[in-house]
């Protein structure tokens, strides 16, 4: 047998094992993408605590429950219309000239919101708080990676400034609540009433962050992965590939105002990431905040005053 019908039939090898493992991943990749971005039912990321057998996360959830019962008189129930799904939210009204819309993280709904709007109360903003579509009492199937969710961020950001005359609005995103923030923060039609943001945990990529995720389940990521990301553009049309947090935040209004809290201990969202999405925001006015105690989106219950103080200071500045 000679060199050229050896290399051949290796070749046949090298493809005929490609392709079997692509076929044998396949499933696993859909069920994966399934469990993590698809609302496969109505009760799944509901107003629930999403990991009640996390401490912090119970803490955090109850915290926020008792915040939100002693400002109940303050609330207006809303809902909107966008892209075909109905969407519900809630406003507290302070009697604030300013409003914050906290935009929470993956499986979280607007009662997850409430833990993070203290130190918005006392910084002197009226708060709004939205179950982003398929979430909550939201509508919606698919988790988009915050590029249609955007159009409905802008949505909520016209009705508070139409409905309640409020021209100074900010966004408080939570990981993924942050992409959803910076895709609208760096629309071509962004209005000039959407004045900064304060983001914890972003990301640079979603491909990147999911891939931290699947490694800490011990799943695997080759070619898992990769399918993954292709689900997320055949069901959403959302190229993970192209539209990243760090694509986004180099064209935001240099204008706006971003302060960036991040832990040295997120395993998801690491400081190297952290750092370059501070680098390469086109904000004039940022600052970096570091924490060194708590997990990704869990900053706040493991250094609280810092943590408000940071936002109070940055945005009264």
């Amino acid at each position: 047998m000679g060199i050229s019908e050896i290399l051949i039939i290796l070749a046949a090898l090298l493809l005929g094992g490609f392709i079997f493992m692509i076929i044998y991943t396949y499933p696993i990749a859909k069920r994966v993408y399934h469990e993590q971005l698809v609302r496969t039912s109505p009760e799944k990321w509901g107003r629930t605590c999403s990991f009640p057998d996390d401490a912090e996360q119970v803490q955090m959830w109850n915290d926020g429950i008792a915040w939100m019962e002693q400002n109940r008189h303050r609330i207006t129930e809303l809902q909107i219309k966008n892209d075909g799904l109905q969407l519900f939210g809630q406003y507290f009204d302070f009697g604030a000239d300013r409003c914050v819309i906290i935009l929470p993280g993956r499986c979280e709904s607007l009662v997850y919101s409430y833990y993070f709007a203290p130190p918005y109360e006392k910084a002197g903003f009226n708060i709004l708080v939205i179950d982003t579509r398929c979430h909550g009492k939201s509508d919606g199937k698919y988790n988009t990676i915050g590029v249609k969710e955007s159009q409905d961020v802008l949505a909520w950001a016209k009705l508070v400034c139409e409905k309640f005359g409020k021209q100074d609005i900010y966004f408080h995103g939570i990981c993924i609540g942050t992409s959803s923030a910076l895709f609208a923060l760096s629309d071509p039609n962004c209005p000039d009433y959407l004045r900064g943001l304060v983001t914890e945990g972003c990301y640079v990529s979603f491909s990147e962050t999911f891939k931290r995720h699947m490694m800490a389940l011990k799943r695997p990521t080759f070619p898992v992965l990769q399918m993954a990301m292709w689900q997320i553009y055949r069901h959403t049309g959302t190229n993970v590939y192209k539209q990243k947090p760090i694509s986004a935040i180099r064209k935001i209004n240099p204008g706006c105002r971003v302060l960036f809290l991040y832990g040295e201990k997120d395993i998801f969202s690491i400081p190297e990431k952290s750092r370059k999405l501070f680098a390469a925001c086109a904000a004039v006015d940022k600052k970096l905040v570091w924490f060194d105690k708590g997990g990704h989106s869990h900053l706040r219950i493991n250094n609280t005053e810092k943590y408000d103080q940071a936002i109070i200071d940055f945005l009264g500045s």
